[in-house]
């Protein structure tokens, strides 16, 4: 089972999602509060079970509706997603992986692992 781990940043709190492997999944935006850090993972733990894959990498690609996994092009032609919310809010965003397939195994790994438990970084 995975993990999310909220750590401090330099200029806030954030967390990241980690699967069973101990491999970060999934990243958040920076939160100013442990608060707002911990109803962003809420949100995760709602939205990415439920949510569709928009694959924007194909050509002619099918809209999907909000909760939805966005798959793009990063500016180093590597694959991307972003997780967002029935809001439209960005929730949660990936690595860059080489392959497509890493891509789409990455967004199972987070619906599979969206219910995991939270972590504290220790300083």
């Amino acid at each position: 089972m995975g993990k999310y781990l909220i750590k401090k940043t330099k200029t806030g709190i954030k967390f990241d999602l980690k699967a069973g492997n101990g491999e970060v999944i999934a990243t958040s935006e920076v939160y100013t509060t442990e608060k707002a850090c911990r109803a962003g993972i809420a949100s995760v733990q709602r939205n990415a079970p439920v949510a569709g894959i928009e694959n924007q990498t194909e050509e002619g690609f099918a809209k999907q509706k909000h909760p939805k996994f966005e798959v793009y092009n990063d500016k180093k032609g590597e694959f991307r997603f972003r997780l967002k919310a029935t809001n439209g809010q960005i929730i949660a965003v990936s690595e860059g992986y080489k392959a497509i397939s890493g891509c789409l195994n990455g967004i199972e790994s987070v619906k599979k692992n969206a219910d995991s438990k939270i972590e504290m970084q220790e300083e």
